[in-house]
């Protein structure tokens, strides 16, 4: 299959391409950035260097394409309010482009990045109530300290569980607010065309070639960055924050296995599916586990916080496993011990 991998050259483009290579695919990338070096010279990879809002190029990367992997965008929860127009600019002009071009040139498969932000806060039972659905953490609340969400009908304090992919929508700043408009441009896309369409909602995703020391990173990023300046990892709240941390090796086989189904994917609709490692950890577990490989200095609990964060969020692969029949291959413990030392890249 041939297959225009959008922001190819990234941490997690880059681990796709690298994927698509060894099951016999033939991968193209189109990026801003150039090739990471053990791809730089790889003759069986054609690169488009551009910006996915550039109609010209992205035109000429769709030709005899079979497939379009979209990965492409800005990512993280990034500094403040102000980075909104380029969150949107990026991810949803960019997408929206992207989509268009695809119309065009008679591309019918895609399948997108997605993310569990989408999601707000995760799955919630309340001992009395059942499911419940708490609203975003205010700032008084979280400057006491008082971080779990109780329950919106009657305080007590909440069960948290693992989240569907039928779960409602509900993102909580603007980077989640872009990646689910993604969904539905995409969704919009397969009906207008009869494409086929599908969203790999992705976890928290880690391994080597992150990038280093930026605010768009991920909090694994944060944490081995600091480790290997010397500094004490610091994690926010009192580290509770259940999580689901998946290797990036799992993420790109998880996009081979969504590019080559045809049983998951019907026309004229987008399918979901979670991306996760089916193991709930803490973020203070895994600044704990990446400074005991790495050889300290231990994480430090600030207490800090940011709003827009959300207190758990871990979700159910299941779909995922009978539906592709893929199954996650790197565990929690060796996964973070790899990490520990791997390469990271310069952020750009």
């Amino acid at each position: 299959m041939r297959v225009l991998v959008t922001g190819g050259a990234g941490f997690i483009g880059s681990h796709i391409v690298d994927e698509l290579l060894r099951e016999g695919h033939e991968p193209s990338v189109l990026d801003v950035r150039r090739p990471p070096p053990h791809l730089a010279e790889a003759a069986d990879v054609r690169w488009h260097h551009a910006d996915i809002r550039d109609p010209a190029p992205l035109r000429h990367a769709l030709r005899d394409v079979d497939a379009v992997c979209h990965q492409a965008a800005m990512v993280g929860l990034g500094k403040d309010f102000a980075d909104a127009p380029a969150y949107v600019s990026v991810n949803d002009h960019g997408t929206a482009l992207l989509l268009a071009a695809m119309a065009d040139a008679g591309v019918e498969r895609l399948v997108l990045a997605g993310s569990m932000v989408v999601y707000g806060e995760g799955r919630y039972d309340c001992p009395t109530h059942g499911p419940v659905r708490p609203g975003p953490r205010g700032a008084d609340r979280l400057a006491a300290g008082e971080f779990e969400p109780p329950c919106p009908r009657c305080g007590a304090p909440l069960v948290p569980g693992l989240v569907t992919e039928d779960a409602p929508t509900d993102p909580r700043n603007v980077y989640a607010t872009t990646k689910l408009a993604q969904e539905h441009l995409a969704a919009a896309w397969a009906r207008a065309t009869g494409g086929r369409a599908t969203s790999l909602r992705y976890h928290n995703v880690y391994g080597d070639r992150m990038p280093r020391d930026t605010p768009y990173a991920g909090v694994a990023s944060f944490f081995r960055s600091a480790l290997e300046a010397g500094r004490a990892p610091r994690v926010f709240e009192d580290g509770g924050q259940l999580r689901d941390f998946v290797h990036v090796t799992d993420v790109a086989a998880a996009n081979v296995a969504a590019l080559t189904s045809d049983t998951v994917r019907p026309e004229g609709e987008l399918r979901a599916f979670n991306v996760g490692s089916g193991e709930r950890r803490t973020i203070g577990e895994m600044a704990r586990a990446l400074a005991d490989a790495h050889g300290g200095p231990a994480p430090v609990v600030t207490g800090e916080y940011r709003l827009g964060d959300v207190r758990h969020i871990t979700a159910s692969p299941a779909r995922a496993h009978a539906a592709l029949g893929w199954t996650p291959r790197v565990a929690f413990a060796p996964g973070m011990r790899a990490f520990a030392n791997a390469e990271l890249r310069e952020a750009g």
